[in-house]
Parts: structure tokens; sequence; C-alpha cells
């Protein structure tokens, strides 16, 4: 047995980002209306959640209002309907967005000045080989006045020396956090403390924080955002009932549970869950159903999955195992 018990304190320096309406976007096109996104804004605020991410700052060109709804671009007018004049050192609770690199978001011209702004922080999503675009980016919100994470996308599939080669640089960069991101849903315990690990090496010294973001098609992500957490990182995704494309994240209720800052409250969770997520059920599905297990086994992209529980053979899971098998 060790001679201490962590488990039962709690480290004021970890932060909780709830990424429902971004992530939780991918469902439905960001169609979510005004009354769903406000009751997670209240939650959140309720809750003693640190961040609300609450949309992405996607190019209008690429994602067409109408087609998309508005928490996809995160027009300043369209948050503002929803949070006011919200003040994060009043309330606690600081609001993100999500710009992705690889020509989806126009950052120079959507991200403006901070002081126009009710966004506090620009995370800053990419692929290992999006690097260079991606610090440019950080750079540009930086210099708004936002704070920045860089989010590098399906770790799982990238080798140790491009991971490397992207820490080196990010070291340098005025990125705030780097967050580890199970894209896949693929990673186990084992990979989760070489990859933690590995980031916090790299950015020793710097005052820059290590973060994870984990997907829940192996039923890991709040196992591995523990584990995340026992090893030292201080900033955790998560969200209400795990909502997030195919099988979902890391719950928020899950993760409150476990936390022992006792700033944090279950009770307004339960109720945002109770009412909004339990009809949002009955219109979208999420989820790790057996597909989503089966990409995540295989590591490999979810949209083959998706696809494969919005037709009519939805429950046919050998025919599925077969086609994964003849893909790889």
């Amino acid at each position: 047995m060790p001679d201490k018990a962590p488990w039962i304190t709690y480290r004021p320096q970890l932060k909780v980002l709830d990424c429902t309406i971004r992530d939780g976007g991918l469902v439905n096109d960001s169609q979510f209306n005004d009354e769903f996104v406000r009751a997670v804004y209240e939650a959140c605020l309720e809750a003693g959640i640190d961040y609300m991410e609450i949309g992405y700052k996607n190019s209008p060109a690429l994602f067409p209002p109408g087609q998309f709804g508005p928490w996809r671009h995160c027009g300043e007018e369209d948050v503002r309907r929803i949070v006011g004049k919200h003040d994060s050192q009043a309330t606690g609770l600081k609001l993100s967005v999500m710009a992705d690199a690889g020509g989806k978001s126009d950052w120079k011209n959507q991200i403006g000045p901070k002081d126009k702004s009710v966004i506090d922080m620009v995370r800053v999503a990419c692929y290992v080989n999006q690097i260079p675009e991606a610090v440019a980016m950080i750079e540009h919100a930086h210099g708004m006045g936002y704070e920045t994470t860089c989010n590098i996308m399906a770790i799982s599939t990238s080798q140790d020396v491009e991971i490397d080669q992207a820490l080196e640089v990010l070291r340098t960069t005025p990125v705030g956090t780097v967050f580890v991101v199970d894209s896949y849903g693929a990673l186990y315990r084992e990979q989760v403390d070489n990859l933690v690990t590995k980031y916090q090496k790299a950015l020793e010294g710097t005052g820059k924080e290590v973060g994870i973001h984990a997907h829940n098609n192996l039923q890991l992500a709040l196992a591995n955002t523990i584990e995340a957490i026992i090893l030292g990182a201080n900033r955790v995704d998560a969200s209400l009932m795990g909502l997030g494309r195919g099988a979902g994240n890391c719950p928020v209720e899950l993760l409150l549970g476990f936390l022992r800052n006792p700033k944090f409250k279950l009770r307004p969770i339960l109720k945002v869950l109770q009412e909004q997520f339990v009809p949002l059920q009955k219109k979208h599905e999420w989820g790790p159903f057996v597909q989503y297990n089966l990409t995540g086994h295989y590591n490999v992209h979810p949209r083959s999955a998706i696809k494969a529980r919005s037709g009519s053979d939805r429950d046919n899971y050998v025919t599925f195992f077969d086609q994964i098998i003849g893909d790889i």
C-alpha cells in the first residue's frame, strides 16, 4: 500500500474545460439553439467549471451559415447573445473557441482584438504536419491578447520523432498549454503515460502546461484523463454526457465526481443533463458503440464508423469488422 493518499486531496492548479458545444457541434453541424447553449453556459457557471468552449472559429466560406449553426463561427454578436457582458474575472468562468489549422479557419480576419471580445482563449487545433501554420496562429492570437493552446490531433498516429520536433518548436512560442489529443480514442494507459511525460519533459522550465483531450472509443476517456491528472497534467477537457462526434469524450459528470476541489458542483450538471441532454439523445446519437470500439482498437479515423452507424445496417458488427480488417 502507498504511504500517501493524494486521491483524497486536489490540485488548485488543475483546470477543467467543458468542450460540449464545440466538440458536440460535430454531431449536429453546430445547430444548437440558444436555449441549449445558454443552459450549458449557466450549468458551467454554477458548477464552477474553469473554461467553456463555446464553439469553433471556422471559415463561413467553407462552413456556410444556415448549413452550419452559429457555433461553427462564433461571431461576437452570437456569443454575446448567450453570455451578455460576460466577465471572466467576476464569474471565474473563461470562454474559449477553437480555430483549425489547414485552411478551415480564416483566422487572420476572424480573430480580432481581445479587448473587443468576451472570448478569453483561442485553442489552435492542428495535425503534426501543420505545426508551422499553428505557430503563426498562436502568435497571432497571443498578439491579440488571448490565452492560447495547441491541440495536436490524432497523436496516436504520429511518429515519436515528429512529436519531439513539434514540441521543440512549440516550446519557443507563447502558447500556454499543449494538449495530448487522442482523436481516435486509441490510447491505453501506458501510451498516455509516455505522451504526457514526453510533453512535460519537452516543455520543462517554460511555465507551459500539459493538457489531455480523450475520446471514448475504447471507453477509456475517463481513465486516461485520470491517468494524465495523476502524472501532473493540469488542463483537462470533458463534455456533458460525453457529447462529441462518434464515441464522444470524457464525461464532465464523471470527471467532477473524481475531482475533490470543493468549488466544483455536480448538481447543476445533472440538472442540465436531465433537461437538455436526455431530449437531445432522442435526435442524435453518440457514444462508444461497437463500430467506434473497433476504430479505436485499430487506431483509424472514426469516419467509417460514423457512416456505418448512420445506415440501416447499423447493428451489423461483423460486416463492419470485416471491412475494417480489409482496409488496414
